[in-house]
């Protein structure tokens, strides 16, 4: 029987579990608070979200765009997360806005690091378990994409769930929630495949011909992602969905380093120093899940590199979480306190700019800024796919009523409202509304850029 002090330390280490959790969840939850502009990918998922479930599972088989602006752009990469994200705006009855759509996302990541942190420590103790679990709250790449309105958080969470099902069939228990948890992995994001093989190839070293029921059920559930790669890849003839990739000339491994580390030259030494660390730690099977969980992805990445561009560094969050595992349980020894602190202190000190950080697309500061000035009876073009999104998400009042999508041109009024992106490595294009606007004498009176991360989003008022 357990003495009273030792039943209140146990009680204490299993609260203590929850910390990493609680964590992202407080830090999350200040990030998601600024509520920055949604950008294309979120807008395409606020676009997509609320149809009809009909409507968007025809549009995946089809391959057809779900507006016509959206030309040979289908849903079909992310087709479940879309799904998913249907039910939830349906449970929270709200139509999808910044908090609407991300809050699901921060959910999945508060949960995934939960998941990962339970994984850990049945593998490692709970000291790797909390160490693991708090690198991976704070981690810089984490924290960004535990509040954007796509499918990352879930992909993670459904990661963790594989890990923790491993770890629990380790132990002799069954395989069911591995097998569920492998087959929500490769549905949440296609990326997860090389991470739940990975963990598989661990459960062959560390059981050999014991693994096999377990190489089967991991086969049967990677079929549903593997027949959706198939599908997607078939109806995207144009390349519009991954068209943009570009080559990385082999250097997938020391990209993806960077992106965990967020280009950060001391949480990248501490973290491979925290991984080297594991090399001499027990048990052996933790470090071999470890090294399996974030190996396996970045070789079939770069792999795959030597056939066509398909590396981003965000697709590979699910398989980067293996350096929280790894780093976790390679300071889980003697001064385990002093390396997880120093740990924490340099992600939170990457992760710190993300607290100011622009929008990527400030589509919603270039829509209020039309409506500022906005009369009814002025048409306001949408230019591109970019900034039709942006319209129907943001434009409100007279805005929407004079609202104008692709291919629809502007019909005759004395002021034209045009809204369009451009991107930072090229020149402002000329598209067919500005032909057809300078063929009835209109020039540009006034321009706007609003600045975003990644693009510029640019009102132009157009007049005669």
């Amino acid at each position: 029987m357990l003495r009273v002090p030792q039943v209140m330390r146990r009680q204490r280490s299993d609260l203590l579990l929850l910390l990493p959790a609680g964590v992202l969840a407080l830090l999350g939850s200040l990030l998601l608070l600024r509520r920055p502009s949604l950008w294309y990918d979120e807008l395409f998922t606020a676009h997509v979200a609320p149809l009809p479930l009909d409507r968007i599972v025809a549009a995946v088989l089809s391959g057809e765009g779900t507006a016509p602006y959206l030309e040979n752009v289908p849903p079909s990469y992310n087709a479940p997360y879309y799904v998913v994200v249907h039910g939830w705006l349906a449970l929270l009855g709200q139509p999808p806005g910044e908090l609407s759509l991300r809050s699901l996302s921060l959910l999945a990541g508060v949960l995934a690091v939960l998941v990962l942190t339970l994984a850990v420590t049945r593998l490692a103790g709970r000291a790797a378990g909390r160490a693991a679990g708090l690198l991976a709250a704070v981690n810089p790449l984490v924290l960004e994409y535990s509040v954007e309105a796509r499918g990352y958080g879930l992909a993670m969470l459904a990661t963790c769930c594989t890990a923790l099902g491993l770890a629990r069939w380790l132990d002799g228990r069954s395989l069911w929630p591995y097998a569920a948890g492998a087959t929500a992995a490769g549905l949440a994001h296609w990326f997860a495949l090389p991470v739940v093989a990975g963990l598989a190839l661990s459960a062959l070293l560390l059981r050999r011909r014991a693994a096999l029921p377990l190489l089967g059920v991991t086969a049967l559930a990677a079929a549903p992602a593997l027949a959706l790669v198939v599908l997607a890849s078939r109806v995207d003839t144009a390349g519009t969905t991954t068209g943009w990739i570009q080559d990385t000339g082999g250097g997938v491994p020391w990209l993806s380093l960077g992106a965990w580390a967020s280009k950060s030259p001391g949480l990248l030494v501490g973290t491979l120093v925290a991984v080297a660390l594991a090399t001499r730690a027990r048990p052996r099977s933790s470090v071999v899940v470890g090294t399996c969980w974030v190996l396996v992805p970045v070789v079939v990445v770069t792999l795959a590199e030597l056939v066509r561009p398909v590396f981003v560094p965000r697709y590979m969050l699910p398989g980067l979480l293996g350096l929280a595992v790894l780093a976790g349980v390679g300071l889980a020894g003697r001064w385990r306190g002093a390396g997880v602190v120093v740990l924490v202190g340099l992600s939170l000190f990457a992760a710190a700019p993300l607290a100011s950080a622009p929008p990527r697309d400030d589509a919603r500061g270039a829509v209020e800024a039309i409506a500022r000035e906005h009369e009814a009876g002025q048409p306001v073009v949408a230019v591109d796919r970019r900034a039709a999104l942006a319209l129907e998400q943001y434009a409100r009042g007279s805005v929407r009523e004079d609202l104008l999508l692709p291919p629809d041109d502007a019909p005759p009024a004395e002021v034209v409202w045009l809204l369009r992106f451009k991107s930072y490595r090229a020149p402002l294009g000329v598209s067919d509304d500005d032909e057809q606007l300078r063929s009835r004498g209109f020039t540009v009176v006034r321009e706007q850029v609003f600045d975003g991360s990644s693009v510029q989003m640019i009102v132009q008022r157009w007049s005669r």
